[in-house]
């Protein structure tokens, strides 16, 4: 079954760095596309970036120029480096995909970034 791993969350001072992985298991890692998401407690989930299997990854205006999505296919898996991180980063960030029609998202993992 389709199944996808967050880790490397954790508390961080304003100004670090935290780099998240997202291990797939269940697709054709290589040719699935990743879109990684965030939801602030108590806000709505939005996306952060798309981990395109050839070509750049896009990201959401927020994070432009301070997050870089990357990916190991050897490994099943994609990986989101963050950077230069404010507090309103804070919150728990997911990755998902589609198979099928159908998203599957991980369990998420916490990003706390402390002022």
């Amino acid at each position: 079954q389709v199944q996808l791993v967050e880790s490397g969350g954790g508390l961080v001072q304003t100004g670090g760095s935290v780099r998240l992985s997202c291990a797939a298991s269940g697709i054709t890692f290589s040719l699935s596309v990743i879109r990684w998401y965030r939801q602030p407690s108590g806000e709505q989930r939005e996306m952060v970036g798309i981990d395109r299997t050839i070509g750049s990854s896009n990201y959401a205006d927020s994070v432009k120029g301070r997050f870089t999505i990357s990916r190991d296919n050897e490994k099943n898996t994609s990986y989101l480096q963050m950077n230069s991180l404010k507090p309103e980063d804070t919150a728990v960030y997911y990755c998902s995909t589609v198979v099928y029609g159908k998203m599957y998202y991980g369990q998420g993992t916490q990003v706390t970034v402390s002022s």
